[in-house]
């Protein structure tokens, strides 16, 4: 079995995304060879059930992620309502610092720190939202080596997202929804090894 290709698959959404995270996470198997972080723009004064949904769905661990907390493949780590998902030394750092775009959690600054961290073995991926949050995050992913995917935004619930990060010209695929989570595992593990987990 090879190494993973990448070690971290960053993704945003915003409005509609619910039902496309679900779409996208179950289709990465057990044992897939990437952590997987998440930002959805949520109601920041309601819990978040977002973890339990995509759970459902998963083969993956799923879970809201914790402050400090060891960042390692095979998890979903998903962001708390109103708190911002950064990486900062292999561990998970939530901050309640201010707005961007006025959302908090930002996509933006999530994409930032794992291009940061994880130089050209991240993937930045944006799906259905509206507004700008997240254009900024993959043009950070790609000047640092890395790979991005948008929802193609003819196809998105809500394009903004995914339009406005695809005008920037640092997009590598456009993809349907459906195929999104497919091409996430190719990439992370191109000698086929999601064939033997399913």
């Amino acid at each position: 079995m090879q190494d993973a290709a990448f070690d971290a698959v960053a993704i945003g959404a915003s409005a509609g995304g619910v039902t496309a995270l679900q779409t996208v996470i179950s289709a990465l198997p057990r044992g897939f060879r990437a952590a997987v972080l998440i930002v959805q723009h949520l109601d920041p004064r309601h819990k978040s059930l977002l973890a339990d949904l995509l759970g459902r769905h998963a083969q993956m661990t799923v879970k809201e992620a914790d402050d400090d907390e060891p960042i390692r493949p095979g998890t979903v780590y998903i962001a708390p309502p109103d708190n911002h998902l950064l990486v900062a030394k292999g561990h998970v750092s939530l901050t309640s610092s201010e707005l961007v775009h006025f959302t908090r959690p930002s996509v933006d600054l999530l994409f930032e720190s794992v291009a940061a961290a994880f130089k050209d073995r991240a993937i930045g991926v944006i799906l259905t939202g509206s507004g700008l949050d997240g254009a900024t995050g993959i043009r950070a992913i790609k000047e640092q080596g890395g790979t991005t995917i948008v929802q193609d935004p003819a196809a998105a619930d809500h394009p903004g997202m995914p339009a406005n990060a695809y005008a920037t010209g640092c997009v590598d695929f456009k993809l349907e929804l459906d195929d999104i989570g497919p091409a996430i595992v190719r990439l992370v593990q191109p000698d086929g090894a999601e064939a033997a987990n399913r």
